[in-house]
């Protein structure tokens, strides 16, 4: 393995908003965060409130203008409810006309019929694993929580048995393999093999995720005790309905999204031409966007039209789904405004400055880049595309193999302790019903792990290969 300096890698970003030295973009950090989690904790301020004052606060102590720093919040705001609240919209009236129709019934009992209560936690990381393969992990979560919630509610199982598993199969999907998005930019920035890291990927990411899932579910459930939230939880469908769809037909429905997803990652792997006509067919059917909004109305169908609904009873359903997650969006908007603040006032620039002069491993060197980004930004996605870039010289003179492990260093610090910048975070702990210290002791933690152990494994592997 060679190494090379972070002075070497550095590049030069877009200007940030303000021209603060690195002690006082550090204190401002500091200071909004705290600032978050003391209004949610101790004044117990609604999170949407509290992410946009400690915002506004980070800026202030930053020196940045208010204007720009109003802007910045606004823009981060808008661009993750666009991205990840239409998502989370449409998951939620998939969710819904699964349990109303009697479908996620359908799929909690047939699951429950052929897995026992200590196999469950394994049956839950793979059947996420599965899913979470082509998807982004908000897409992934909003389909598998009226399962999770279900199968928790109804076999007596404890949620974080059941839910963190689950998560922890999205997570590791979403972090170390292609076709995952993150990892195949990661490839194509530090032109690794495709099939040498999706091998790789995949021998990572098994005993990662049963590591992280199964066996820190037991250490979770222990720490934290939460029943499903009813407010989101799937109710039993009234006894008016004397039919409910199909087990195929269900799970069908629900796979649909990561089918289309899977077409158009396979595609562009295997044509990579934005000018050919199947590969501009297959980005718009495997958009989140357009794969959702397909199952939703097929679901419409197959669901919906299965259990006797009409078209009052479709158009209620949809209405019923929408009205529990207005707060989630705007807690979930506002998470991603915070984390553009902290760009916008130069927190990548600060920690890239702090770094130089580092010489330590390439495989270890490029992981710490990713967790600096990842904690400074709160996006996996920004802190593998970036460190991705930033690593690639690191490349030069490796194998094949090596390089490819250099991408799922990447990844896996890509992933490191989720806290209050990262949407996900408060995706997690809404979903769940939990306070911000329980999501720290069991999601947070959770990512953590994923990030040590992948990293572990991989530089297991490079001693070997």
């Amino acid at each position: 393995m060679s190494t090379l300096s972070v002075e070497m890698l550095a590049a030069a970003p877009a200007g940030p908003i303000t021209s603060a030295g690195h002690a006082q973009l550090g204190i401002a950090v500091l200071v909004g965060i705290a600032v978050i989690v003391l209004l949610i904790t101790r004044l117990k301020l609604h999170a949407f409130l509290s992410l946009t004052i400690g915002s506004l606060v980070l800026g202030a102590v930053a020196g940045a203008p208010l204007d720009k720093v109003i802007t910045s919040f606004g823009n981060g705001l808008g661009a993750t409810v666009a991205g990840v609240g239409v998502l989370i919209a449409l998951g939620s009236i998939l969710g819904k006309l699964l349990a109303d129709s009697g479908g996620a019934d359908q799929i909690v009992d047939t699951i429950l019929a052929r897995t026992g209560g200590r196999s469950m936690p394994w049956a839950m990381v793979l059947i996420a694993g599965v899913i979470g393969l082509p998807l982004f992990f908000e897409v992934g979560i909003v389909l598998l929580i009226p399962v999770v919630l279900l199968v928790a509610k109804r076999g007596g199982h404890s949620l974080m048995r059941i839910g963190i598993p689950a998560l922890a199969g999205l997570s590791v999907m979403h972090g170390l393999v292609p076709p995952h998005p993150g990892p195949l930019a990661a490839i194509d920035a530090i032109g690794a093999n495709l099939g040498v890291t999706l091998a790789l990927g995949v021998l990572v990411a098994v005993p990662t995720a049963v590591i992280a899932g199964p066996l820190f579910s037991r250490l979770a459930a222990r720490w934290v005790d939460v029943p499903p939230p009813e407010r989101l939880t799937p109710q039993r469908p009234s006894e008016e309905l004397r039919r409910r769809p199909g087990f195929g037909a269900t799970v069908g429905t629900v796979l649909l999204p990561v089918v289309l997803m899977l077409v158009k990652a396979l595609v562009d792997v295997v044509v990579d031409d934005p000018r050919d006509r199947l590969q501009r067919i297959a980005d718009v059917i495997g958009s989140p966007l357009i794969a959702l909004l397909a199952a939703v109305l097929l679901a419409m169908f197959t669901l919906g039209r299965a259990a006797g609904f009409g078209r009052e009873r479709l158009t209620a359903t949809v209405e019923r789904a929408l009205i529990p997650i207005a707060g989630i969006l705007l807690i979930v908007g506002a998470g991603g405004g915070f984390k553009q603040t902290l760009i916008d006032v130069g927190v990548g620039r600060m920690i890239l400055d702090l770094s130089k002069g580092w010489s330590v491993s390439a495989l270890l060197l490029a992981w710490l880049i990713a967790v600096a980004i990842r904690l400074a930004t709160g996006s996996a996605t920004v802190a593998t595309i970036s460190a991705a870039g930033l690593a690639a010289p690191l490349a030069a003179g490796m194998s094949t193999t090596h390089t490819a492990l250099l991408v799922l260093s990447v990844g896996a610090g890509s992933l490191f302790f989720s806290h209050v910048n990262d949407a996900g975070f408060w995706m997690v702990k809404e979903y769940f019903g939990m306070d911000v210290g329980q999501t720290l002791k069991t999601w947070s933690l959770m990512e953590t792990v994923i990030s040590v152990v992948g990293l572990g494994f991989v530089l297991l592997l490079s001693l070997v290969l």
